[in-house]
């Protein structure tokens, strides 16, 4: 498949991106580079270009479908007060599918890691009503 201009705009700006943003947050970024692209045109090349491999569309618990421009294998953890999703400083557990290998009769094909917990501004917040 092709890289149109649209799905490198959206591409160039996950990866510019640290903040792991929403659909919605990626046309509204979009949006100011290219004001006439539709929301339809990002949401379809968001998952195009999560299909591809270029991106990772993330769909944990308690929260939106959110995107990253860093494909590669990576842990994030999510503030449960606000949401904020960060990657998580630690690297990828090597072969935790392979260990399942024989204990199970599902084939494995990947696997998620959610950390949970307060992010820094959320626990000053919580601090200084104390």
């Amino acid at each position: 498949m092709r890289m149109t201009r649209q799905r490198r705009v959206i591409l160039e700006t996950l990866q510019e991106k640290k903040t792991h943003p929403c659909a919605d947050e990626v046309y509204e970024i979009v949006r100011q580079k290219m004001p006439r692209i539709s929301l339809g045109t990002v949401y379809r090349n968001l998952d195009i270009l999560s299909e591809l491999g270029e991106i990772q569309k993330i769909e944990l618990s308690g929260s939106l479908k959110r995107f990253d421009g860093n494909p590669a294998k990576h842990y994030h953890i999510r503030c449960i007060n606000c949401d904020r999703l960060d990657d998580a400083p630690m690297p990828s557990l090597e072969d935790i599918e392979g260990r399942l290998h024989g204990s199970t009769r599902y084939k494995v094909i990947g696997h998620r890691l959610e950390f949970m917990g307060l992010c820094p501004e959320c626990m000053e917040k919580a601090a200084s009503r104390w």
